[in-house]
């Protein structure tokens, strides 16, 4: 049964493969980056320290940057995606990652840490978040209703799976390399999609060719105005995805807030490095890989989509609770291991929204939502960020150096439960009469 239901979700990837080879090398490349950007950034701003409050700071502001723009930018990109096409704007969002890397392969001072900072911001903005909508939303046009909470687990899987290899990477290059590596990975993934991805969407004729400039920038503000006016109808005149939007804004407030501090407050609790950090985010994959591909398609048939989102979103506030209150250096690998488990509210939630959607409304309501979870971490560094400077210096108000990640887990308590009040509901016929393009299945 086991390996029937996973060559099943295999033979569905098949139209997919065009998509998932370049996104793979994509986030091998980002993340064999994650561990050894601590210690770079760490030595730049504050050399000879194991605590930057400088750097948390900093990385709380880019967060923040990042929420309040990705807020309008994700739902924006989600129509484009509808409107233009998947394939030009996943071009366009995974292109944007190999610029902020180069700088630090040229050059790992101070000046070249800001200026890091400036073009990861432009590219978190751009990117963070939205491959992953309008890789749902192409897989979407591809695979039947039926069958789309497996490929989005399989999808996700190879999410994890990539993460895995980038932290293997990361674990047993020189650091001197990661960054030359990362940025060779990074350029391939575009190449490849402009010579072998096929595109999903049929654009229909524009009738304003003829217009003047003038016009046309009315016309597209207008539209896009018009769009996500309906994308928020669509979220709002249906009870699960208004549901599911609570949901995942309380979710990303606390996990989003935890994952900006996570590696600082290892660092400065229990000096932790890039071969730790390496460590524990493997052991997250690798649990990752096999709850995706394997037990989310099994349990899928059984307790639903809603069922395995409460049961992740468990284990994401025992994730929480763990690290903040780790007493020995050995408890935040305990709490890794809970990773396996809480990497499914991604692949439930999407599915949640796929089905709640029309075929015409995918890449809106996946972009809407989703910039509903912008909205969360742009919030949530305001808290985290201070909290988390204050509890690891010498002036806190009592000994728990983990207290900000203990609130955020709060924050997670909150999504489950909006999430044990979700019911299913069936999908909202809501296409509007000026929809300007339709899916178009193509054999690839």
């Amino acid at each position: 049964m086991v390996f029937k239901d996973c060559v099943g979700g295999l033979k569905e990837l098949r139209p997919l493969a065009h998509l998932l080879l370049p996104l793979c090398f994509h986030w091998i490349a980002e993340e064999m980056t994650v561990s050894v950007l601590v210690d770079v950034v760490t030595s730049a701003l504050c050399p000879g320290q194991t605590t930057c409050s400088e750097a948390i700071y900093i990385s709380g502001l880019q967060q923040t940057v990042v929420g309040i723009f990705k807020m309008v930018v994700l739902p924006l990109l989600g129509q484009l995606a509808d409107e233009y096409g998947r394939k030009p704007l996943l071009l366009i969002t995974v292109s944007t990652s190999i610029f902020p890397f180069a700088v630090l392969a040229w050059n790992q001072s101070r000046g070249s840490v800001y200026v890091y900072y400036v073009l990861r911001t432009i590219s978190f903005i751009i990117s963070q978040g939205s491959i992953f909508c309008i890789a749902v939303a192409y897989a979407a046009d591809i695979i039947e209703e039926g069958n789309r909470a497996a490929a989005f687990s399989w999808i996700t899987g190879f999410f994890s799976a990539s993460h895995v290899l980038g932290n293997l990477l990361a674990r047993f290059l020189p650091e001197q390399y990661i960054f030359v590596v990362s940025i060779a990975f990074l350029i391939f993934s575009p190449v490849y999609m402009h010579f072998l991805l096929a595109e999903t969407v049929e654009q229909v004729p524009k009738r304003d060719r003829d217009s003047t400039f003038l016009t046309k920038i009315i016309n597209v503000a207008h539209k896009r105005y018009e769009s996500m006016r309906d994308a928020a109808a669509v979220v709002f005149e249906s009870p699960t995805l208004r549901g599911i939007s609570f949901v995942s804004f309380f979710y990303e407030l606390g996990m989003s807030g935890i994952s900006s501090v996570l590696l600082f407050y290892l660092k400065a609790v229990f000096g932790f490095n890039k071969n730790q950090y390496s460590e524990i985010l493997s052991m997250v994959g690798i649990g990752a890989i096999f709850s995706q591909i394997l037990v989310l398609p099994l349990l899928n048939p059984l307790v639903g989509e809603g069922g395995i989102l409460s049961l992740a979103l468990l284990a994401s506030i025992a994730y929480g609770l763990l690290y903040g209150l780790a007493w020995a250096s050995w408890v935040p690998y305990l709490s890794a291991s809970f990773g396996a488990i809480y990497i499914l509210v991604k692949p439930a939630t999407y599915a949640i929204i796929s089905k709640g959607s029309s075929s015409m409304n995918q890449g809106k309501t996946q972009g809407f939502v989703a910039g509903v979870q912008s909205i969360a971490s742009f919030l949530s560094p305001f808290a985290m960020s201070p909290l988390t400077s204050w509890f690891l210096s010498s002036s806190a108000p009592f000994d728990c150096k983990g207290f900000s990640i203990i609130v955020a887990s709060v924050s997670m308590m909150i999504a489950l439960c909006f999430a044990c009040l979700l019911k299913p509901a069936e999908k909202l016929s809501h296409d509007p009469e000026d929809e300007i393009e339709a899916p178009l299945l193509r054999e690839s």
